[in-house]
């Protein structure tokens, strides 16, 4: 099990963190917005082409935060690349956050199927991944130096509580118009297992004993993981092969009132995955000795203590929910500039954001400034800009833009780290082409629903209530 457990939490801090909510893109009618949001029309009626896609360009974001007394120790960590908690306080308890979560999508195509209801259907590809993570100061030290705890036991210093998961989405959308001022959309997604880990200590305990020089570790809870040792990884564990299968679905309305406010109500990737029976469960109860520590270096220590797991692992399916979300949104358009209030919150996992997308647009291009707060009790600063016509739209932004320039400055400074307070950092862009002919308004249409053999179109979600 090695480079797991204790090493849980730093293999998620140093690994590639992307996130990306960029909710400065919802009710902006971007072909990201309309594949995010289900109920969300992508299309202009006498403006847009038939058909819209991101040609494998990527729509993309990057957004991780890490809070809490080991923000110094991740800030160096980033300058020097090493572990150095000398100045970090153990013994006391304390925890910190890391949060990130995922959506890329590396493929989408939608089509303005009927003009009756604005019915539009997009296909996608994802990549999505999510981690929420507690973890104490000393999970931290024990990677530098197990001398930091010489001559006092320690209890309950190891009772980090996380997970991490990634998969593949495709899915399939369909959008249509009720009437003139409501709108329902649907979303259902196949998903593929990429990677799992989590892990939860419940009880922990570490002695080093200089007399016998001689190293006591302590722990109780339960690790569940897709792979565990280094082999179990090859090319084919990152390409889509639904070894580990799922699904999920995403319901959405919309509502534009008399009164110009657009409301916006979502529940987004409701599922699960299955992984596979190869998968690996341990269930730990345990309490190791290593002796002889004072010859050994640091770093089979570390093996040693990471191979706990080794001999109680159980390859075992077992089964995961999705991160799934509820999303409400209303707003409102005051000639160039549009305020929005948004609120969306974890249902399985923790976390949650409330943002106020303030965007300000002339012509085709448009700015907006997002404060928001997020549930970890982490306050976060967006920018984007963007350009969008009814067949060409492009954007990039920041959902934390301060931390951003922090975590770019102390990268590119080999003097020492860069900013105070938690560590962040966020990037997104993405674009979107329409094309075919123009869809036209019903009125403009040379042909009529009903008349000269066309099939009166009924709707589909007019047909799922007739149905029931």
């Amino acid at each position: 099990m090695k480079k797991k457990l204790l090493l849980f939490a730093c293999i998620v801090l140093v690994s590639k963190l992307l996130s990306a909510q960029q909710y400065a893109q919802f009710g902006t009618r971007s072909l990201f917005d309309s594949f995010e949001n289900p109920a969300i029309k992508a299309f202009t009626l006498d403006s847009s082409g038939k058909y819209a896609s991101n040609f494998l360009l990527p729509n993309f974001g990057i957004n991780a935060a890490n809070r809490g007394s080991a923000t110094e120790v991740i800030r160096r960590l980033t300058t020097d690349g090493i572990i150095n908690t000398t100045n970090l306080p153990i013994g006391s308890g304390a925890m910190n956050t890391l949060y990130q979560n995922t959506n890329v999508y590396l493929a989408t195509f939608r089509i303005f199927s009927s003009y009756k209801y604005n019915q539009e259907i997009g296909f996608a590809w994802q990549v999505r991944s999510d981690a929420n993570i507690d973890y104490t100061n000393e999970t931290l030290a024990i990677l530098d130096s197990y001398r930091r705890f010489a001559q006092v036991p320690y209890n309950d210093v190891f009772n980090n509580d996380g997970y991490q998961q990634s998969y593949h989405q495709f899915s399939v959308s369909i959008r249509e118009n009720w009437d003139k001022r409501l709108a329902f959309g649907v979303k259902l997604s196949l998903l593929s297992g990429i990677a799992y880990n989590s892990l939860k200590i419940d009880d922990s305990y570490i002695y080093a004993d200089p007399f016998n020089d001689r190293l006591d570790i302590g722990l109780n809870g339960r690790y569940e993981a897709s792979f565990i040792r280094k082999d179990e990884i090859d090319r084919n564990t990152f390409i889509p092969n639904f070894r580990n299968p799922g699904a999920a679905i995403s319901l959405g309305t919309t509502y534009q009132s008399r009164s110009g406010f657009f409301l916006m109500a979502n529940v987004k990737d409701l599922g699960f995955i299955r992984w596979s029976k190869r998968s690996h469960i341990a269930q730990i109860n345990t309490l190791k000795s290593i002796y002889d520590v004072s010859t050994k270096p640091n770093s089979q220590i570390k093996e040693e203590i990471t191979d706990i797991a080794n001999e109680i692992d159980v390859e075992s399916r077992f089964h995961t929910f999705t991160n799934a979300k509820a999303d409400f949104m209303v707003s409102k358009n005051f000639n160039f500039y549009k305020p929005a209030l948004i609120v969306s919150k974890n249902l399985f996992y923790p976390g949650g954001d409330v943002a106020f997308v303030n965007t300000f647009s002339h012509n085709s291009f448009s700015a907006s400034i997002t404060p928001a707060y997020n549930l970890n009790q982490i306050f976060m600063v967006g920018v984007q800009a963007m350009y969008k016509t009814p067949n060409f739209e492009f954007f990039l932004g920041s959902d934390n833009i301060n931390k951003s320039v922090d975590l770019g400055r102390t990268i590119n400074n080999a003097d020492g780290p860069v900013g105070t307070g938690y560590n962040g950092g966020s990037f997104y862009m993405g674009l979107g082409i329409k094309f075919g002919r123009t869809v036209n308004h019903p009125m403009n249409l040379s042909t009529m629903p009903g008349v000269g053999g066309e099939k009166t179109h009924k709707g589909f979600f007019r047909s799922i209530y007739e149905f029931f």
